[in-house]
């Protein structure tokens, strides 16, 4: 048997985690990551992270495990705060939950858990490892959880062979209310509670509150681009996004700042009046212009592809990789939850094109795309 420690977060689906792998027989540590400390953008009534911390400890002392916190909140500034700002500060739309476990939970946690002579990490994901011999080597697999409705491996396109190699995920294999059912089976104090939301390890902000800690208000002009505008009749490339220009439509408002937005939101514009709800589809934060279409099928919201550097793809299987000139055929998903479509990957001298299909709505730059063969995640790449 092992020694693994486990990521407990408060949360019913960690804390059946670690009643799994005791259950095996494996030797099992709790430790709770305490990654901020800055409530004061939270919406919650209660301060998230102590509610968390003491129930992740009820559930280890229920389980008759070791349990303690760590604090990594400098680290979490470092790796994910701060990337954040300068992402939203450059008009580009990150993923802290996809960084969250490239750089905090598979890497300084799992680096923290390997000085306690731990064999392995383990969290509550709903996703599966699997391993394969290639060439005379191990290789690891990073496969959907069996509850297709929580699947999670998007979460963790990020990952590399050796945080695969010390991953363990054994809820990867149960449906929700399965687990929900061993929890309250089990009497453990966060069998019924919901399910956490909003920023990895912070919960549920006010976004523009959150982004205001650093990122100043600053009053632009809204632009409604018309359906018919005629930067529609020259055709681009279906790797590019349209670029626009004040001229090719109205102004019909202010907005507080185009770092606040992405491609895609429809609240917090403020906008009344049309017989369509508006949707931002640009964002131009040097000029400080934010540009909108009206309803879900306006022509700007939609691409037929997009575009990965070099420096971003990411392969999690390496013996996949494509060469330079090779091309093929997989599914693909740009945001967590979006049902997978077809797509080509074709591979350049300077990145990845990916071709849909079918055209896909709010292609947002600094998100990640990732690409699987049936249920295996096998790469992943920020849009550029």
């Amino acid at each position: 048997m092992a020694r693994i420690v486990v990521g407990l977060s408060g949360g019913v689906d960690s804390s059946v985690a670690a009643h799994l792998l005791v259950e095996q027989g494996h030797e099992v540590i709790g430790l709770f990551m305490r990654n901020w400390v800055d409530d004061s953008v939270i919406i919650d009534e209660e301060c998230p992270w102590v509610e968390d911390s003491t129930d992740a400890m009820l559930v280890a002392e229920k389980l008759g495990i070791p349990f303690q916190v760590i604090d990594l909140s400098e680290e979490y500034k470092n790796r994910i705060v701060d990337y954040m700002f300068d992402a939203y500060s450059r008009g580009i739309t990150p993923n802290p939950d996809v960084l969250c476990n490239r750089e905090i939970k598979h890497d300084v946690f799992l680096e923290a858990a390997l000085k306690l002579g731990a064999d392995g990490v383990a969290t509550g994901h709903y996703c599966q490892k699997a391993e394969v011999e290639i060439g005379g080597r191990a290789l690891y697999r990073l496969l959907a959880g069996a509850d297709l409705k929580k699947d999670q491996s998007y979460f963790l396109c990020q990952l590399n062979q050796h945080q695969l190699k010390y991953a363990h995920f054994p809820i990867g294999h149960l449906q929700k209310p399965e687990v929900r059912a061993i929890a309250e089976r089990e009497g453990f104090v966060t069998a019924h509670k919901k399910d956490s939301q909003g920023l990895c390890f912070v919960g549920k902000v006010r976004l523009p509150d959150f982004l205001q800690q650093r990122l100043e208000k600053k009053e632009g002009r809204v632009i409604e681009i018309p359906a018919d505008a005629s930067c529609y009749a020259e055709r681009k490339t279906p790797l590019e996004a349209y670029t626009y220009h004040p001229e090719d439509g109205k102004e019909v408002g202010m907005h507080p700042g185009a770092h606040y937005f992405t491609i895609g939101q429809r609240k917090g514009l403020r906008i009344g009046g049309y017989a369509k709800p508006l949707f931002v589809i640009a964002t131009d934060t040097q000029e400080n212009v934010l540009y909108v279409g009206q309803g879900e099928d306006h022509p700007g919201l939609w691409r037929e592809g997009l575009f990965i550097a070099q420096k971003d793809v990411h392969w999690i299987r390496p013996d996949l990789a494509l060469r330079p000139g090779e091309s093929e055929a997989y599914r693909i998903r740009i945001r967590y939850r979006q049902p997978l479509s077809e797509a080509r990957l074709e591979s350049v001298e300077h990145g990845l094109n990916i071709y849909f299909n079918q055209p896909l709505s709010a292609v947002t730059p600094g998100q990640f795309a990732a690409w699987y063969r049936d249920d295996e995640l096998v790469g992943s790449g920020v849009i550029a």
